[in-house]
């Protein structure tokens, strides 16, 4: 079970990663390119979050109950902070995505709250690109 999450884990960050590229780029050109909003940049927004919400749903699952990494940690979560690799999973990767899906649904709220669709694409653009950032940096790039 364990291997199978961390698969589906593994499969939705490049989905994940492709939508927010798509949907960043899109808010970028409306912010920056003065167009107006559409049906179709509400569902790109709709999509981006709710792969967000899946994977953090997984991500949930693999910390609270099926990592062993984060069995350890929590074992002795001391010896735990000493250790890169075990910080890394218990401490900084779920503390910087879980902060990327708060921003995330932050920014969605703000936008769709916006007077323009100037401010609603600045609004999303922004958070949703502070959002990768912490994702970029909160992903396990040894783990492809």
């Amino acid at each position: 079970m364990y291997t199978g999450f961390l698969h589906l884990h593994d499969v939705l960050r490049w989905l994940l990663l492709v939508s927010l590229v798509v949907t960043l780029a899109k808010y970028v050109a409306g912010w920056l390119g003065n167009h107006s909003w559409k049906k179709t940049d509400n569902i790109l927004g709709i999509i981006f979050t709710s792969l967000m919400d899946l994977q953090l749903l997984t991500g949930l699952v693999l910390y609270f109950f099926l990592s062993p990494l984060t069995k350890i940690a929590f074992s002795d979560f001391g010896a735990a902070m000493k250790n890169a690799d075990l910080r890394f999973y218990a401490v900084e990767h779920f503390a910087m995505m879980l902060i990327a899906v708060i921003l995330v649904h932050i920014g969605r709220a703000k936008s769709k709250k916006a007077k323009t669709d100037q401010g609603k694409f600045k609004i999303a653009s922004i958070f949703f690109l502070i959002a990768m950032v912490l994702m970029v940096v909160g992903i396990p790039w040894n783990r492809l």
